[in-house]
């Protein structure tokens, strides 16, 4: 079983996307529970994470909340990332023969500028962070609270499938 954890301010149409994408992972038995850690949101997140069944928190403790998730592995996405098809059965074949990280690869569609790429540092979080859940708890001691220094600081292997980086939803609102 798999703990997605997103952490957001006032992003609510990035996250109904996100959660949206989820939603597969959920039917098929494989994600069972996500956690919303918000910063403050003053528009429809917190609103948006509770009709989808979130646990929604606004004061958090990393390795609390690592603690208490449902899952022996955890996944950490951006809100406005969406795991493309496939995911679901990579992440499950990860899950069950491997006990290191992983990240999504770059959608070969969405891909930043050269110019952009060069200038634009990388979100540490911008292909997600699949991990079990003992290591995230160790890490977590290391990093603080906040879930972006957790996967910053994380060496991981590449899984085959692909996700949709959050940038392209902010690009499309703006």
């Amino acid at each position: 079983m798999l703990t997605v954890i997103i952490e957001c301010k006032n992003q609510e149409p990035a996250l109904a996307h996100t959660l949206s994408s989820l939603v597969t992972g959920a039917v098929e038995g494989l994600v069972s529970d996500v956690i919303v850690l918000d910063h403050g949101s003053t528009d429809g997140t917190e609103i948006v994470a509770e009709a989808a069944g979130c646990r929604f928190h606004r004061d958090w403790d990393l390795k609390a909340v690592i603690t208490s998730a449902r899952g022996d592995w955890v996944m950490l996405v951006e809100p406005g990332a969406r795991p493309l098809t496939g995911w679901v059965e990579t992440v499950t074949e990860h899950m069950a023969l491997e006990d290191r990280p992983a990240r999504f690869t770059h959608s070969s569609r969405y891909r930043r500028s050269w110019l952009t790429a060069l200038f634009r540092r990388k979100c540490p979080l911008e292909t997600g962070l699949l991990m079990p859940k003992k290591v995230a708890l160790q890490k977590a001691e290391d990093c603080g609270s906040s879930p972006f220094a957790l996967a910053g600081r994380m060496s991981a292997r590449r899984l085959s499938c692909e996700i949709i980086p959050a940038w392209v939803v902010e690009r499309a609102r703006a």
